[in-house]
């Protein structure tokens, strides 16, 4: 309208998309509309995402109870398969081959560090060409006044005989950097030599290692299994320590075994660890509480519980018994006897007791014979005359039937002897009864570092047990009966006879004789082909010198002290 001002204005909601102009002659009634419809469509955001939110929460609260379920679900699965695993322990040995493939144990890994690649070598820069006098850069352009006016052409020449000059200059220079870069090159490709020989040198010397480590695992094996097939006291116990090692029980469960073979009678006695009723589960079911928004977890009764370690250690013990039997493929191991060990907290003391709760023999022909698929493992247990207390969660002890046995009445305090020594110290003229209590001391050392214990037995010079080690490592490991001989003469083969019969009559495993002299011919050939080690007054003081002691061995001085005293 002609003579009136026009006002508008421009109102938008980013959220809802929308877009208005809203214009009119009266500016503040066009304010007055504009701010109106700003709040208006406020308002509408306001309910749009106050709605969006709502949903939004629901369906978060609704993922996150879908998620607390199957949480729940998770942990019932898990429940039941801890459950049913141990259910499940014999039937779990008997669908395995448990027979130790001496194939496998061999190394044939091929050594994976890449060989030092050979640098290539650097090439110096070209030689420098020598500038040519008859070039048309070195001549001088004559003009026709040039050639008629004597200066003009003299300058000209001189102009190309300097600049003929320079060049020359230039070349040598570059001459001399030419052949500096040729001695440095050289130098560097020297260098890089070195460097790389070096580096092959090191790489060789790394695969031989390699090589040479996994022949000689693989010559170990080789003999071990010879032995193993040769029946061989120590390598049918470290079979049957192999085929242990394997077998795999739930967690919780001690993987911890002592046992000792014994080839007259063929029979295998196992000190076997056996897990205490508090590491059974009980959980069997989790259920999800939506109005909690918690978890909540169902338990089996006591008597259930019980019921299950009862019935687990009955399998446990039917569970090693044949394993070891079908894996016995050298038909070594007639009968087995296991004894089933618990450590627990005498509620009566509070102090940690090991009691042997349950204890069995059988002959292999016995026990290979029933179908353990089918059986109840406590009748099972009980038709093999095997001993235990009607409720093994009780941890009642009862006598084993036959057992390893550490203790000895012979066994005394030791005493510290190795620290009061230092080079000056003659083991030949020590008193005999410190040298047996050093040479306990000093494999109590070389034992220990496997776990072993060595016990020093009463002073008798009968030429009985010295000392005895009990050594839980699978090569070496079992009771190890160890004698020590101060002698200033040869020992002859009857010391060497006498530790055999002795090895013999404590069940041991092995025998090692000690002495500070040394041994004859006959001595060692006695030993060679008998679980019999001679160390002698060389090998005494490298194992000294090993535990970081320091001795001597001085024969006549010890001859000359014995004479003094007896004259």
């Amino acid at each position: 309208m002609a003579g009136h001002a026009y006002y508008y204005i421009d109102v938008r909601h980013d959220g809802l998309q929308k877009y208005r102009r809203i214009k009119g002659t009266d500016k503040y009634v066009v304010e007055q509309l504009a701010a109106r419809q700003a709040a208006q469509w406020e308002d509408q955001w306001a309910k749009k995402t106050a709605i969006e939110t709502k949903r939004s929460e629901r369906e978060a609260a609704a993922r996150q109870r879908q998620a607390q379920k199957e949480t729940a679900s998770e942990r019932t699965a898990e429940a039941e398969a801890a459950l049913q695993a141990i259910q499940d322990l014999l039937r779990h040995a008997l669908e395995k081959d448990h027979v130790i493939r001496w194939g496998s144990l061999y190394e044939s890994g091929v050594f994976r560090e890449p060989q030092p690649a050979k640098p290539k070598p650097k090439l110096p820069p070209g030689e420098p060409v020598q500038p040519d006098r008859t070039a048309s850069r070195f001549l001088p352009t004559l003009s026709f006044l040039d050639k008629i006016i004597t200066s003009r052409r003299l300058g000209k020449e001189s102009d190309a005989q300097g600049r003929y000059e320079y060049a020359v200059r230039e070349y040598e220079r570059a001459v001399r950097e030419w052949k500096e870069s040729v001695i440095n090159t050289e130098r560097e490709n020297t260098a890089a030599d070195s460097v790389y020989r070096a580096a092959l040198n090191e790489w060789e010397r790394k695969k031989q290692k390699f090589l040479a480590n996994q022949d000689a695992h693989n010559q170990r094996i080789y003999a071990q299994q010879i032995a193993y097939q040769e029946r061989d006291q120590n390598a049918i116990e470290t079979y049957c320590q192999l085929v242990l090692s394997m077998s795999e029980f739930p967690e919780g469960f001690p993987s911890e075994y002592d046992l000792s073979y014994n080839p007259q009678n063929k029979m295998l006695v196992i000190e076997y660890s056996l897990p205490s009723p508090d590491i059974m589960p009980r959980v069997k079911e989790v259920r999800y509480v939506q109005n909690r928004d918690d978890f909540r977890e169902t338990f089996l009764s006591d008597s259930q519980v019980y019921k299950m370690y009862d019935d687990a250690i009955y399998q446990t013990a039917l569970r090693i018994m044949y394993e070891l039997f079908q894996a016995d493929q050298a038909d070594a191991v007639a009968s087995i006897v296991f004894n089933g060990w618990v450590k627990s907290i005498d509620r009566a003391t509070g102090k940690e007791t090991n009691g042997c709760i349950l204890s069995v023999q059988a002959s292999k022909e016995e026990f290979m014979a029933i179908n353990l698929s089918h059986v109840d493992p406590k009748a099972c247990f009980k038709s093999l005359k095997g001993i235990s207390s009607s409720k093994l969660h009780s941890l009642t002890p009862v006598a084993p039937v036959l057992q390893l046995n550490r203790d000895d009445s012979r066994f005394i305090s030791p005493y510290a002897v190795a620290d009061s020594m230092d080079s000056s110290t003659n083991l030949a003229a020590m008193n005999w009864t410190d040298f047996e209590h050093l040479i306990r001391e000093l494999f109590q050392k070389e034992f220990s570092i496997a776990g072993g214990e060595v016990k020093v037995t009463q002073a008798s010079r009968d030429g009985g047990v010295d000392a005895v080690a009990f050594d839980p490592d699978p090569v070496r490991g079992g009771k190890i009966v160890i004698q020590a001989k101060r002698y200033t003469n040869t020992v002859g083969v009857a010391a060497v006879r006498d530790l055999y019969g002795t090895v013999v009559n404590e069940g041991a495993n092995k025998g090692i004789l000690v002495t500070t002299s040394d041994y004859g011919p006959d001595a060692y050939e006695f030993a060679r082909s008998k679980p019999l080690t001679l160390l002698n007054g060389a090998n005494l003081l490298h194992l000294l010198a090993k535990h970081g002691h320091q001795a001597k061995i001085d024969l006549k001085e010890a001859k000359l002290l014995a004479a003094e005293k007896e004259g």
